[in-house]
């Protein structure tokens, strides 16, 4: 019996090491949700077999898991992607964003592309030293319409990219913009490489550091939201307690003005105090 459980468990693991690049999913028991985001970022169409890839049909149940699991205090989002799918990209930095609990990125390897906004998606970022990231202007592969509607429609997908970075970092837009354009850094692309320190500077990364200063970083953050929610609890409290001693002043005001009353009108009545 014990070996089946354990074979059963051990299967569990491989197949969620197979699917979603960590030996369990999130449970009820941890503090620190881990979300890997390593490879390609596959969205509506499926990579080649060859291609590691992160799919966002999986990381989108992990997203919502972190946030609707109350044992769940933080999470800690490791980036090495070498970027993909803007739709799924943006849609997963989207949902990372919005998460209510503390979050703090790591870029280790690289976090090219779409992985820009997904690192900077976190409450806080970090990159290692040697760790790039590289910033260039969109691009569609398949069938491309030759028609002004055609540019446009790339300028509107490219704008919600520079839009959301510049909403979730410290980078100005104007500099963003220019880096996604320079024309003499990236060979036979346009497009500019950041290097570890270079990301902090340009305001894309708030600081250069690795798995210990980001876990700390992140209990950091968690310490703050539960000092920060103690104290609204006591406020809280405090609120209810005066609440609760006005209602009760109120009712022993009206209980003496109801006393008073019933006194006069036994005195109008037989004419003699009471």
């Amino acid at each position: 019996m014990i070996r089946e459980t354990s074979s059963v468990e051990s299967n569990e693991e491989k197949e969620n090491i197979k699917e979603l690049g960590v030996s369990e999913v999130p449970g009820i028991e941890e503090r620190i949700a881990i979300l890997p985001i390593i490879g390609q970022i596959e969205g509506h169409m499926v990579a080649p077999p060859q291609h590691k890839t992160t799919k966002y049909e999986h990381i989108i149940p992990q997203v919502v898991g972190i946030e609707t699991n109350d044992k769940i205090e933080g999470a800690l989002i490791i980036l090495n992607t070498i970027g993909g799918d803007v739709e799924a990209g943006l849609a997963i930095a989207e949902m990372i964003t919005s998460i209510s609990k503390p979050t703090v990125s790591l870029v280790i390897g690289g976090g090219h592309s779409i992985g820009v906004p997904l690192a900077t998606a976190a409450k806080y970022s970090y990159i290692t030293t040697s760790a790039t990231m590289i910033v260039h202007p969109i691009r569609m592969n398949g069938t491309v319409i030759g028609v002004p509607q055609t540019f446009d429609y790339f300028n509107k997908m490219q704008e919600r990219i520079v839009e959301f970075v510049v909403r979730t970092s410290k980078v100005q837009r104007d500099s963003f913009i220019s880096m996604m354009m320079k024309t003499d850094e990236l060979l036979n692309d346009m497009g500019t490489i950041l290097i570890g320190k270079q990301a902090v500077e340009k305001g894309l990364i708030d600081e250069v550091g690795g798995i210990k200063r980001a876990l700390d970083k992140l209990e950091q953050l968690i310490e703050e939201v539960k000092k920060k929610n103690k104290a609204n609890d006591k406020v809280k409290e405090e609120i209810k307690e005066e609440a609760t001693n006005l209602e009760k002043n109120q009712k022993e005001e009206q209980k003496a003005k109801e006393s008073t009353k019933g006194k006069r009108k036994v005195k109008n009545k037989k004419g003699e105090d009471v």
